[in-house]
């Protein structure tokens, strides 16, 4: 499903909020990119050096326009408690001060995988999928209502999950990585799960129609595929010729 699928002007009534809450998370449950053959080789311990640096290099592109988009989503929220809420997003990832939030600890692992955090804000060396994945999903969050916008951020519930798996993967399989550089991943397990939790409470509460309804599960259906467009890139990165590590 992609997010041109909604039929519009559906005269249906709303689905109930037990059954709209089951599509939602069977989105997640069928196309979260858990399910990509890169995550599936990379928590084998199937990845080289050099893929799990390409994959570190290019995820920080995305990483680093989180705050971006959730910034574009705090400018349509309408109450002060709400933005307040959101706006812990952006801190959560840009940081307090300098050196905190989850861009530090994506470059902290950056440097113990053995990348220079210059190569990690290079842009030049972001593999032309992942800028193009991002790009969309940024202006997703631009152009579309805050339901839609928040509702693609839905593929929050299943981050702990992964974050857990993913942990104890490069534990187990990249012990050359640094333990430290993991931080990143323990603290998502909590705030994804959190952030997640309240994203959904947000949407069960504006889709008030079967069709805003219909448009939140495409847009989580779309920010599934953006994450598994990246992943496509990356994985296929070194025969484009494209090298980013």
């Amino acid at each position: 499903m992609t997010v041109t699928s909604v039929h519009a002007g559906t005269t249906a009534g709303p689905w109930p909020v037990t059954e709209f809450t089951e599509r939602l998370r069977a989105v997640t449950a069928d196309r979260y990119h858990d399910r990509h053959p890169f995550n599936q080789r990379m928590h084998r311990g199937e990845l080289t050096p050099t893929e799990l640096r390409r994959w570190i290099t290019n995820r920080f592109h995305y990483q680093r326009h989180i705050p971006v988009k959730d910034a574009l989503i705090l400018a349509k929220l309408d109450r002060p408690a709400l933005r307040r809420s959101w706006l812990r997003r952006v801190r959560d990832h840009d940081g307090a001060a300098e050196g905190e939030g989850g861009i530090e600890r994506w470059l902290r692992l950056g440097e113990a995988a053995g990348l220079a955090r210059d190569q990690l804000w290079d842009t030049s060396r972001v593999l032309p999928g992942v800028r193009f994945a991002v790009e969309g999903y940024v202006t997703f969050c631009r152009v579309r209502p805050a339901l839609d916008a928040v509702a693609a951020s839905l593929t929050e519930l299943s981050a702990p999950g992964l974050m857990r798996t993913r942990i104890a993967a490069f534990e187990r399989h990249y012990p050359w990585i640094d333990p430290a550089g993991l931080a990143y991943f323990r603290g998502r397990v909590d705030q994804g799960a959190r952030d997640g939790e309240e994203a959904l409470a947000l949407v069960l509460g504006w889709a008030r129609t079967r069709e805003q309804q219909q448009r939140a599960v495409a847009a989580l259906a779309y920010k599934c595929e953006v994450l598994w467009a990246l992943l496509d890139a990356v994985d296929r990165g070194d025969t484009a010729g494209w090298g980013g590590s």
